[in-house]
C-alpha cells in the first residue's frame, strides 16, 4: 500500500508532518459578520462559513506560492514575522470574470486586531486579516465577511478524538457558553479556558488548526472508486469533496480502513513516521456541491450523501451519518512523507470505534 496523493485544494507531492497537520494547511478561516445588532460583541456576530451551508465557497481556489516574496495585508513588503510565500485566491464564477487576490501564508500580525472565534464548539484566538482583504472576500459573497488568520494559536480537540482520549473513551466538553454563540459569558469563558488544556489531559500536541477534528483525514482510492460504482456508467467521483489530505492506494477493498487504528509510513532512509488513526470522519450534506457552480448538484451528483446513507452508517456514535475515513493524530516525531512512499497497517482495531465529539 502506498501514499497516492496528498491534497487538499492543493496537490502535493511531498509534505512535512507535523502535530498539527501540514504546514499552511487549514490556517486561514472566513467567517460571516452579523449586522442584525452593530453594538453587540464582535464574537457574538460571527458565523463559521463552511461549504456545506455557503456551497458558494466552491468556487474559491487556491495556488501556493513559496517564491514570492512576502507582503502584508495592505500590499506592503515585509521583513518582520512573514514567509516568503503566498496564497494566490481566485473566485471563478461559472458565468462571470475571475478575480484574485493574493495574501501572505504567514501574514505579520503586530498590526492585525485579536479576535476570538469558535468552529464546531472548539474556540480559539485568530487575526482578523484586515479591511482590504475582508472587503475583497466581501464583495464575492455579496454579505460581509471576515478572514481570520490563527497564527500560533491552537483550538482544543473536543470529545474522544485525541489518540489518549480515545483509548479512554475520555470526552472532553467545551467551555462554559461555547456553545452558544450570543453568550454574553462565552468571552470570559473562553479567556479562561484556554491556559486549562493542559490540566484537562491535553497537551500542545492535541491543538487543532482550522481542521474540523484531527489534523490529518485518510481515505483510500479503493472506497472512493467504491462510490463511484453508485454513480450511473461514465460518472466520477470527484475525490477533493471528501477533503482529505493524505490519500492511500494498494487497499485489499473498500472501507478496509474502517478498522485501521494506525499506520506507518515508510520514507527514505529507513525512517517511518506513524498517524494514529483514532476516529471516523461523518459525512455530512458537502459531498453533494458542484464545484463548477457553487451550488448544490443536481441528479446523481445531488445524491451522493444520500447513496452512502444506505448502508454507510456504521458508527454507533453518530449513526445518522454515513462514515468515510479516519481522522489521524501523528503519532511519531515529525518528518517529511511524499507520494509512493510505502505504507503498512500497524494496529487494527478488533470492533469500529465509536465518534464523539460535543455538538456533532
Amino acid at each position: 500500500m502506498k501514499i497516492s496523493q496528498s491534497l487538499r485544494a492543493v496537490p502535493l507531492s511531498t509534505a512535512q508532518l507535523t502535530p498539527h497537520g501540514f504546514p499552511y494547511d487549514r490556517r486561514f478561516m472566513l467567517f460571516k459578520v452579523s449586522q442584525d445588532d452593530p453594538l453587540a460583541p464582535l464574537h457574538t456576530r460571527l458565523t463559521k462559513m463552511t461549504v456545506t451551508y455557503f456551497p458558494e465557497m466552491g468556487l474559491f481556489l487556491q495556488i501556493i506560492d513559496h517564491e514570492q516574496a512576502s507582503a502584508d495585508v495592505n500590499g506592503h513588503n515585509s521583513t518582520s514575522g512573514s514567509d516568503n510565500g503566498t496564497v494566490t485566491v481566485t473566485y471563478s464564477p461559472p458565468n462571470g470574470q475571475e478575480k484574485e487576490i493574493v495574501i501572505p501564508l504567514r501574514p505579520p500580525t503586530e498590526s492585525l486586531e485579536e479576535v476570538y472565534v469558535i468552529l464546531h464548539n472548539s474556540p480559539t484566538k485568530a487575526f482578523d486579516m484586515g479591511s482590504n482583504v475582508n472587503e475583497w472576500f466581501s464583495a464575492r459573497f455579496g454579505f460581509e465577511t471576515m478572514l481570520v488568520y490563527l497564527g500560533p494559536h491552537l483550538r482544543p480537540v473536543l470529545g474522544n478524538l485525541a489518540p489518549r482520549n480515545a483509548e479512554k473513551d475520555v470526552r472532553v466538553q467545551p467551555p462554559p457558553g461555547a456553545t452558544a454563540s450570543n453568550s454574553k459569558s462565552w468571552l470570559g469563558s473562553i479567556a479562561s479556558y484556554l491556559p486549562s488544556l493542559r490540566g484537562m489531559g491535553m497537551t500542545k500536541g492535541d491543538g487543532l488548526t482550522f481542521a474540523d477534528c484531527a489534523p490529518y483525514l485518510v481515505i483510500t482510492e479503493e472506497s472512493v472508486q467504491e462510490v463511484s460504482s453508485r454513480l450511473p456508467e461514465g460518472m466520477e467521483m470527484d475525490i477533493t469533496k471528501f477533503r482529505a489530505n493524505i490519500v492511500l492506494t494498494g487497499t485489499s477493498g473498500a472501507y478496509e480502513e474502517d478498522f485501521w487504528g494506525a499506520i506507518r509510513i515508510n520514507g527514505e532512509g529507513n525512517t517511518s513516521k506513524e498517524i494514529l488513526l483514532t476516529q471516523n470522519c461523518m459525512r455530512c450534506q458537502s459531498l453533494n456541491i458542484d464545484y463548477k457552480t457553487g451550488r448544490y448538484g443536481t441528479g446523481d451528483e445531488g445524491q451522493i450523501l444520500k447513496k452512502l446513507m444506505k448502508d454507510r452508517r456504521v458508527d454507533e456514535g453518530k449513526k445518522w451519518s454515513p462514515v468515510f475515513g479516519r481522522y489521524g493524530f501523528l503519532g511519531s516525531d515529525e518528518g517529511v512523507i511524499k507520494v509512493g512512499d510505502e505504507v503498512m497497517i500497524s494496529k487494527r482495531n478488533s470492533e469500529r470505534t465509536k465518534f464523539y465529539w460535543p455538538g456533532l
